[in-house]
């Protein structure tokens, strides 16, 4: 039997939030998002794209939740 990998990964495009109180890249917006929502995420750049993040999903609904709700807080403040 061959299994094959399975990706937990959400890629949303944040560039609505860039360029913007001193975010001008996806790198940036994953630091502050971390410092400042504790979130973390990984930069689009790390994957060839420059408006987008990585994001795992592999947790519980509930976390889910909590953190969806802090990157839209987020980005609230700073689009």
């Amino acid at each position: 039997m061959r299994r094959t990998a399975r990706s937990f990964y959400a890629y949303p495009n944040v560039g609505v939030a860039l360029s913007h109180h001193g975010i001008e890249t996806t790198l940036q917006f994953c630091d502050r998002l971390l410092a400042e929502a504790h979130v973390a995420a990984v930069p689009g750049e790390a994957f060839g794209t420059d408006r987008h993040i990585r994001i795992s999903y592999a947790t519980s609904m509930h976390e889910l939740e909590r953190g969806l709700e802090r990157i839209h807080q987020f980005i609230v403040k700073y689009s």
